[in-house]
Formats: structure tokens, C-alpha cells, sequence
């Protein structure tokens, strides 16, 4: 009989807001005059987009209490206070994914500490596997709503007020003027994304099944911090760079390495849309 305690994996953790405040406290000691309007977390194959923008400092993720290094390739692990043309800016160079086994707190705690240091506006970025024909690998993706097949959701648990109300509104997760500037800073499309839990890559049946259910691109990531982001009142934007077509929709395997491949061939137009979004938005 297998016993209890070898089972330590424990995805559906509620958050921790004891854990969550520690992290904050840390960074407010290290960086008192922060004052971010906007905040960027950058996904699979993001991290060198942020070319173009004033670093003023940064913070290796194991300095950040209860946040943790981050495990997925292609993630740097630390966050950087920066600044574009004026607007001050967080940017978490890689993401906490929920397949890590850690629970929901280290997936969200970066949305926590920008509502803690007054910004208002977040845009989640990442990398995804193409559904819809036409979003081929290289297109960014401006993301207009999201299908939660995580299996679970960053809220349950306890009822907290600091996170909001107990049954947020889902109808506009992904803010409406926030999508147009992404459209004008470059994005080819936009379309609806699906997340699962990973760390497995998709079957071409669930692709079928997924495109049955309105999915225009398919990862890993990105909704529960969108979800927790709605939550607090933030305005949320999403941008998705598609790395390949989702399984059974291509000729080759799926790798992680391919993923980074196309996000680097990518870059250029990445750094573009991050540059201009940022513009868009504030000046």
C-alpha cells in the first residue's frame, strides 16, 4: 500500500496570504520608493523582449520569500524595476507554473506584490501552441478571453475580502482597450486561450476537443494570474506569442526547444509590441 506522505504535490493549495504579505515585505525593505504603474510577467521565450527599457534594478527570485526559482526553461527568475519614456514599470522575467507542485501561492504572488505597490494594469505574456488555422508559429496573439482547464482555480478555499469578492465576474477578464493597444502595437490577431496543467504537451484529441470548445491557442500559464488579477481590480492584458501548432496539427514533435526556437525568431517583433503597448498605454 502506498503511503500518504509520499503524495507531495499539492497543485490545489489555497494561497497563502501569510506567505504572500512576506514576499511583499522583503521587496517594499529593498525597493521603498516604488511606485509601478504597469506590470509585465514574461513567459516562455519572453525574457530577452524587454530590450529598450531603463533598468533601474533588479531581484533575483530567491530573494523574494515564498516566490522561488522558476522552473521552466527559457525563465530568468528575477524581477526588475525598470522605466520606458517615464511609466515605471515591474517585470517579472519568468513565471511560477502550476505543474511545479508548489500550490497556487508562488503562481500569483507576482500579481499580489503589483497590487501592493498601487499598480493598476498587468499584462501577462507566454508562449502557445496554434489552434485556430491561420495562427501560425511567430504570430503574437492578442488574448480576448481564456477556457480554464486547470483543473482547479487560484480562489478556492477560504474566502479572503483582500482578494475581492467571493464570485468575481468572468465577463471581461481581459480589459476591451487594453486588447486594441496591443492590436496597435503590433499583435496579428486575437483569439481565446486554453490552459491545462501540464506539464504534458496536449494529444491531438484534446486539440479537437479544445477547438470544439472555441480555443484559438493552447499553454500552460497566464490564467490564474489573470483570474486573481480580475479578482483585485486590476486591468488585465494578455499576449501570446504561438511557438507551434498545437498536437496534430503540425508535421514535427513538440519540445520545449522549439518553443524557444520561435520565440527568438519572434523577438524582434516581441520587443516591438512591448515597447509600443507600454506607449500605447501611458504617454
Amino acid at each position: 500500500m502506498l503511503r500518504a506522505d509520499l503524495f507531495t504535490i499539492k497543485p490545489m493549495q489555497a494561497i497563502n496570504l501569510v506567505a504572500m504579505n512576506e514576499a511583499v515585505s522583503a521587496v517594499k525593505s529593498l525597493w521603498p520608493q516604488a511606485k509601478p504603474k504597469l506590470g509585465i510577467i514574461l513567459g516562455s521565450g519572453w525574457g530577452g523582449a524587454i530590450e529598450g527599457f531603463a533598468v533601474k534594478e533588479s531581484l533575483p527570485y530567491g530573494k523574494i520569500p515564498n516566490l522561488g526559482k522558476a522552473g521552466a526553461p527559457g525563465h530568468a527568475g528575477q524581477l526588475i524595476h525598470a522605466e520606458l519614456n517615464g511609466t515605471e514599470i515591474f517585470i517579472f522575467q519568468g513565471r511560477r507554473h502550476l505543474y511545479e507542485g508548489e500550490g497556487w501561492t508562488p503562481v500569483v504572488l507576482p500579481v499580489w506584490i503589483l497590487k501592493q505597490f498601487g499598480a493598476q494594469t498587468v499584462l501577462l505574456t507566454n508562449a502557445s501552441g496554434g489552434i485556430r488555422d491561420g495562427l501560425r508559429p511567430g504570430t503574437l496573439m492578442a488574448i480576448e478571453d481564456h477556457i480554464n482547464l486547470l483543473g482547479g482555480n487560484p480562489l478556492a478555499g477560504l474566502h479572503n475580502a483582500s482578494f475581492g469578492d467571493r464570485f468575481p465576474d468572468q465577463t471581461a477578464v481581459y480589459d476591451h482597450d487594453l486588447r486594441q493597444a496591443l492590436i496597435a502595437a503590433g499583435a496579428d490577431a486575437s483569439g481565446v486561450y486554453l490552459a491545462t496543467s501540464g506539464p504534458t504537451f496536449e494529444t491531438p484529441a484534446e486539440i479537437r476537443a479544445f477547438r470544439a470548445l472555441g480555443a484559438d491557442a493552447v499553454g500552460m500559464s497566464t490564467v490564474p494570474e489573470a483570474i486573481f488579477a480580475n479578482a483585485l481590480g486590476l486591468k488585465v492584458a494578455g499576449l501570446s506569442c504561438v511557438c507551434n501548432w498545437a498536437a496534430g496539427l503540425g508535421d514535427e514533435k513538440l519540445s520545449g526547444a522549439d518553443v524557444i526556437r520561435t520565440a527568438n525568431e519572434a523577438m524582434p517583433r516581441m520587443r516591438t509590441a512591448l515597447r509600443q503597448f507600454t506607449g500605447n498605454v501611458f504617454n
